[in-house]
C-alpha cells in the first residue's frame, strides 16, 4: 500500500494549488486525477479575480498567469460592470484567462515542487481511522493518508463516502456553452430574451463560441450533453441549429446552488467545487476554490508535521464556510436578476443605477474580486482578519515588497517601530521576524484609509492575524494561536 501524509482527489486549480502550499511546507503530499492528463473537457472557468492574483503574487508566480491572460476590468455584479481600477491593490484588475491555462501553469508549478500526481487513477471508495484514511482506486493499488482532502468538483465522490451532508436549492434554469463549426450565420453577439441568455461569437482560432439557456433545467449537471442536446437547445430558441457540426466541447452548467455542510469529517477534507456550487455568474467558484486552499494549505502542514494541534482544521470551516454562503446568495440574487420579466427589468434597472453611485461601486467590487474578505478574529484594528497590503517595505536589507516575504509560505511578523523591540524566539522557527519602515499611507479597498499599525502578525495566506505594537499585548496568545506553542 502506497502511503502519504496528505492526499488531495482532484488535480484541478484548487488541488493543484493546495498540494503546492503543502509541499512548500515540507508535506508529502500526491494527488489522485481521474484524468489521464490535464486536459479539459468542455468549457471551465474563464480567468482570475484580483484577489486570487494578489495569492498568486504572494508566492511569486503572478507573473506566470499574467504573461498569458489579458488583463481587464472582469468584476461585475448581474452584467454590471464594477470597474476596480482605482483600488488600493497591485492588483487593480482582473485576469482573462481560460481554465485549461491556470491549471497547466499551476501543474508545472506544482511539479517544481516536487508533487507527486498519480494520473489515470479514479478514487471508488475511502474508509477512515483514527489514524488516517484509506483510499481505494480503481486500477491501482490502494493509497493511506494521515488526511484526505477531496478537490473533485461538485459531484466529489469523497464528500458523499464522508458522509457530509450537500444542501441547498436545486436548478432553476440550465445552460449550454459549446465551441463547434456551424453552416448558417446566426445572429453575433449577446441576448436576453424570454427564452434565456444566448450568445454567439466567433474565436480568433476558427470555431464559434456560442451559449443557449435549455428550455428545462436539465438534469442538475449529472450527465454530459451531447450534440444532440446543443441541437435540441438551438432550435427551441433560435428555430435552426445553424448546421451546426464538429464539436470541439460541450458542456452544461446550471443554477444548482448547495453547500457541503461541514468541511471537515475528522480526517477529511473537502474544498473548491466539492464544498459548494453555484451559478457561475460573476466568475467566483475557481476563485473562491483557490482561496479554500491557500486558506487551508498551511493550516493541514502544521497539523500534520505535529506543530500545532488538529483543532486549528476547526478555523478552516469556521473561516472559508461563511465566505462561500456568501458567494452562494450573491450568485442567486444575480441569477435573478438576469430573468426576463417587466418586474425583473424594473428592479434590474434600479440595481444599475445603485451600481453606479461610488460608495456601492467600491462595496460590491470588493465583494466580487474577493478584496473585501474579512476572517472574524475578534475586535480590534480594521486590519484584523483581512488581507494584507503589499506594502513597499524600507529594511535593512534594501527595499523589500511585502509580498515577496510571503513567497516560502512563511509567516511574518512585521515590525514597523523600534528595531529589535519585539521578541519571538521561541517561534523563529515557523514566523520570520522583519523590521521595516513604510512611509505611506495605509488603504484598504472600500474600507479606505486606516491608522498605521505599529506591528503586524501576518499568516502564510497573507491575512492579518494580529494587529499591536511594542507592549506585544495579545501577541503570545496570537502565535500559540496560529503556530503552535512556544518552542522549549
Amino acid at each position: 500500500m502506497i502511503g502519504h501524509a496528505v492526499v488531495i482527489v482532484g488535480a484541478g486549480p484548487t488541488g493543484l494549488i493546495l498540494a503546492g502550499e503543502l509541499r512548500l511546507a515540507g508535506v508529502d503530499v500526491a494527488i489522485l486525477e481521474r484524468r489521464v492528463n490535464q486536459d479539459l473537457v468542455g468549457t471551465r472557468a474563464g480567468g482570475l479575480h484580483a484577489r486570487s492574483i494578489e495569492i498568486l503574487d504572494q508566492r511569486g508566480i503572478a507573473d506566470r498567469f499574467l504573461g498569458e491572460g489579458q488583463v481587464a476590468q472582469v468584476a461585475g455584479f448581474a452584467w454590471n460592470r464594477l470597474d476596480i481600477s482605482d483600488f488600493p491593490t497591485r492588483h487593480s484588475y482582473g485576469l482573462a484567462l481560460r481554465q485549461n491555462h491556470i491549471e497547466r501553469i499551476l501543474a508545472e508549478w506544482a511539479s517544481e515542487l516536487g508533487v507527486r500526481i498519480y494520473r489515470g487513477r479514479e478514487v471508488t471508495a475511502i474508509s477512515q481511522d483514527e489514524t488516517g484514511v484509506e483510499i481505494d482506486v480503481a486500477d491501482g493499488p490502494p493509497l493511506r493518508a494521515d488526511y484526505l482532502v477531496g478537490c473533485d468538483g461538485g459531484r466529489s465522490l469523497v464528500r458523499k463516502a464522508a458522509g457530509i451532508d450537500f444542501p441547498g436549492w436545486d436548478a432553476t434554469t440550465s445552460c449550454l456553452i459549446a465551441e463547434a463549426e456551424i453552416t448558417e450565420e446566426p445572429e453575433w453577439g449577446l441576448r436576453r430574451d424570454d427564452k434565456g441568455i444566448h450568445s454567439f461569437a466567433r474565436l480568433e482560432d476558427g470555431p464559434v463560441r456560442m451559449m443557449v439557456t435549455e428550455q428545462h433545467t436539465g438534469p442538475n449537471g449529472r450527465s454530459e450533453p451531447s450534440l444532440r442536446d446543443l441541437s435540441d437547445a438551438l432550435i427551441a430558441v433560435h428555430g435552426t441549429d445553424y448546421g451546426i457540426h464538429s464539436p470541439t466541447s460541450i458542456s452544461r452548467f446550471t443554477d444548482m446552488t448547495r453547500q457541503a455542510a461541514t468541511y471537515r469529517n475528522r480526517r477529511v477534507l473537502l474544498a473548491g467545487d466539492a464544498a459548494h456550487v453555484h451559478s457561475p455568474v460573476g466568475g467566483q467558484g475557481l476563485n473562491t476554490g483557490l482561496q479554500d486552499a491557500v486558506n487551508l494549505g498551511w493550516k493541514l502542514a502544521q497539523v500534520v508535521r505535529g506543530i500545532s494541534p488538529e483543532s486549528l482544521l476547526d478555523s478552516y470551516h469556521a473561516e472559508r464556510h461563511p465566505v462561500a454562503a456568501r458567494v452562494l446568495r450573491n450568485t442567486m440574487a444575480q441569477t435573478a436578476l438576469l430573468r426576463h420579466d417587466d418586474r425583473i427589468d424594473a428592479l434590474r434597472d434600479s440595481v444599475a443605477e445603485l451600481l453606479g453611485m461610488e460608495e456601492p461601486r467600491k462595496r460590491f467590487g470588493a465583494m466580487m474580486s474577493g478584496l473585501d474578505i474579512r476572517y472574524d478574529l475578534g475586535e480590534g484594528h480594521p486590519l484584523l482578519g483581512r488581507r494584507m497590503p503589499d506594502l513597499d517595505l524600507v529594511t535593512p536589507a534594501g527595499p523589500l515588497r511585502m509580498f515577496s516575504l510571503l513567497h516560502g509560505g512563511r509567516a511574518v511578523l512585521l515590525n514597523l517601530g523600534e528595531p529589535g523591540s519585539l521578541d519571538i524566539v521561541p517561534w523563529a522557527d515557523r514566523v520570520q521576524p522583519i523590521d521595516a519602515s513604510y512611509a505611506g499611507s495605509w488603504e484598504l479597498p472600500a474600507l479606505g484609509v486606516v491608522a498605521a499599525p505599529d506591528a503586524v502578525l501576518v499568516r502564510p495566506d497573507g491575512y492579518v492575524a494580529w494587529v499591536g505594537d511594542t507592549a506585544q499585548r495579545g501577541l503570545v496568545e496570537a502565535l500559540t494561536t496560529w503556530f503552535g506553542p512556544p518552542a522549549a
